[in-house]
């Protein structure tokens, strides 16, 4: 059967597995742990996978009203059938306002969904009310390897009648050789059983659920490696392999970077421990100010 979304104000006894009332991409539902009333709003879920060491350092839980709710993934009690139910595999991919398109005048499509494989109805797949088209597409690379290294997986086309070409001019038209670099790709993947009712011959689906899936995964095209008249490839980067983007953002530096009591200051200590040098002292209150000899200003001088 397919997962039960919370509701309110009401009693859960242990055991009691809900899924959240809108969709969170986590691939997570909920089992109730300590049973009680729920709350009169929806709890902000958790987004990484209940584990206790039966410390107080436990992870992937949330109370809600006088209940306790442990976030357990939707797809893994199927998975450990001898028989389950067939993976779908699902990609979007996401054009970027302001770089791919003139925000001001969009072109009709700015998100493309799509699949590689084929249902019991031999065509587009329908999966949380949208359908995802029935597209020649090889998609690898995703794995983990457990050597601490990022997946970067890649994406090969078919460029049937040119569509892609097509997306690819009206987009470097814009940008001049940008290729879709920087568009967001999401695989979702999915069980066959959860699928909405209308993919099925019969029309229904007492299974469909569509927050039943695993984690969702999102990548960033980060190259085109190949463009000819039969495909197109990509190499796709995780969001912390991104091309020109520097981690940490902002350099750290011994000297703070505020004006003392501007509205980016958060300091709330003494102003002593604030100013330590001369170029301290320039740099919160300007080129003009000193640091007297043998003391900092007082807070009243330049409050």
């Amino acid at each position: 059967m397919a997962y039960t979304a919370w509701t309110a104000s009401t009693a859960f006894a242990v055991g009691d597995v809900r899924r959240a009332t809108t969709q969170q991409g986590t691939g997570f539902v909920f089992r109730c742990i300590v049973a009680g009333t729920s709350a009169s709003s929806e709890p902000d879920w958790p987004r990484v996978l209940y584990k206790t060491d039966g410390a107080s350092n436990d992870e992937g839980y949330v109370v809600d009203g006088t209940v306790t709710w442990a976030a357990v993934s939707a797809v893994s009690e199927e998975l450990q059938k001898l028989a389950p139910s067939a993976v779908i595999e699902l990609f979007q991919l996401e054009l970027v306002s302001g770089l791919h398109y003139d925000p001001s005048d969009p072109p009709a499509t700015t998100t493309y969904y799509f699949h590689a494989g084929t249902n019991e109805l031999s065509g587009n797949i329908v999966w949380a009310g949208t359908t995802y088209t029935r597209f020649p597409v090889q998609a690898d690379g995703f794995e983990y390897a457990g050597t601490g290294q990022l997946p970067t997986p890649s994406i090969t086309a078919a460029n049937l009648n040119g569509l892609l070409t097509l997306v690819l001019i009206d987009v470097n038209t814009y940008t001049p050789g940008n290729d879709l670099i920087n568009a967001k790709v999401t695989r979702i993947r999915t069980l066959k059983k959860y699928l909405d009712a209308s993919n099925f011959t019969s029309g229904t689906n007492a299974d469909a659920d569509p927050q039943a899936e695993f984690p969702r995964e999102i990548f960033y095209i980060s190259r085109k490696t190949a463009e000819t008249r039969d495909v197109i490839s990509w190499d796709l980067a995780s969001v912390f392999d991104m091309q020109g983007v520097r981690a940490p953002k902002r350099q750290a530096i011994p000297n703070c970077q505020w004006k003392y009591k501007s509205p980016e200051c958060s300091y709330t200590g003494g102003l002593a421990s604030c100013l330590k040098t001369q170029e301290d002292c320039e740099n919160h209150f300007g080129a003009t100010a000193q640091l007297p000899f043998g003391g900092f200003p007082g807070v009243g001088q330049f409050s």
